[in-house]
């Protein structure tokens, strides 16, 4: 098996602890075990036996996640070694060469790259910025076949922050419905809205849903390496042996982290503080995108600490970012790393202090390019 160069991972684990400034991330500024956790928990967690756990996920911890999806059973629920660990088991298990599946652009390109790799005959629909970063459900009609045996999406979405109406779901489900398609659905910016109002979940919508989520973005805490694959039991149970071949179970203190987290009050804290990050910085960014005479233009993320922001020079994203690199020692993602060339990703997630410099530094090389701004 061949795996394609994941381009986006290789250059942010290339430059991410290189640079002076990252902006890269598309979670906030992470959390410290301090921040977390009260003196007690700390001192609880001292006491974690460093052995192996439940490799499918401690009962309490899929406890705590059983509790955010209504009626949900324990053994519908997988705990992995974070989302991206969720998508490979998934694509792994589930796809034979010559499988028809369809995939949304622009995306998070593992499960594209993981696809192709496992054989599938990948079929692509676009979100289109003219639509709200909605679909076009007709382009979507004309994909799916008898033969369709997947549709793969993320939402809210990564790289643009939208987040799909609830029309544009159920007719997702339908189409799927109607073939006996399976949907993937990748969560993981769920609890990152900078409204507050929490995007509807595909779970419960339909009878062959998968969601994937984890701790990594909404929460700020991707060094804990926790996701988790809900669906129905016999798919659940078909994809844990997968599981073996892989890490085997969650690490002993991420399992107990983990449900700690998911506490009712300590989950609610943490997405607060994730809204509050949000709501501060991105205005932040917004003006600096608006100050630049029409050089940028983007629709306002609705989720996630991210900006898919299109850009009026005529040059290559990645050499557009590979100039920051160099000039300026800051690193954003740019927009062919998700096939859609002219465009910038920018994480707005940092300590103000540091976003603010970081767009500084982008500006010196911005006024060298074109200075006409």
């Amino acid at each position: 098996m061949k795996i394609d160069i994941f381009k986006m991972e290789r250059m942010q684990s290339t430059w991410e602890n290189v640079v002076a400034y990252n902006l890269s991330e598309s979670g906030v500024h992470p959390l410290t075990l301090k921040e977390l956790l009260t003196p007690e928990e700390l001192e609880e967690l001292a006491r974690v036996e460093l052995g192996y756990t439940q490799t499918n996920g401690t009962i309490p911890l899929r406890e705590r996640i059983a509790a955010l999806y209504p009626g949900l059973g324990l053994e519908q629920i997988l705990a992995t070694a974070g989302s991206s660990e969720a998508n490979f088991l998934l694509m792994w298990s589930l796809i034979e060469p010559g499988d028809e599946v369809i995939f949304e652009l622009p995306n998070y390109m593992q499960m594209g790259g993981l696809m192709r790799a496992f054989g599938a005959k990948v079929g692509t629909f676009s979100l289109r910025e003219d639509l709200d970063w909605q679909p076009d459900l007709d382009e979507l009609k004309r994909l799916v076949t008898p033969k369709t045996k997947l549709i793969v999406l993320t939402n809210p979405n990564n790289p643009t922050g939208g987040v799909l109406a609830p029309e544009v779901m159920k007719a997702i489900v339908d189409l799927a419905a109607g073939v006996g398609a399976w949907i993937i659905a990748d969560e993981v910016y769920q609890g990152a809205e900078l409204s507050g109002v929490r995007t509807p979940s595909f779970w419960g919508m339909g009878e062959r849903i998968i969601v994937v989520n984890g701790l990594s973005k909404a929460y700020g805490l991707p060094g804990l390496r926790v996701g988790w694959i809900v669906g129905p039991e016999e798919l659940v149970k078909r994809t844990w042996p997968y599981h073996d071949y892989t890490t085997i179970s969650p690490s002993a203190l991420s399992d107990r982290l983990a449900t700690l987290v998911l506490a009712p009050e300590t989950r609610e804290r943490i997405l607060r503080r994730t809204r509050g990050i949000l709501n501060a910085n991105f205005p932040l960014l917004e003006e600096w995108l608006r100050a630049h005479g029409g050089l940028f233009s983007f629709r306002p993320p609705k989720a996630g600490a991210i900006c898919f922001a299109r850009y009026g020079l005529e040059r290559n994203s990645t050499e557009l970012v590979e100039r920051l690199i160099r000039d300026e020692s800051v690193l954003v993602v740019p927009g062919d790393h998700f096939e859609m060339d002219g465009y910038l990703r920018f994480g707005y997630g940092p300590e103000q202090g540091y976003l603010r410099t970081a767009l500084g530094r982008i500006d010196k090389t911005l006024k060298k390019i074109a200075p006409s701004w």
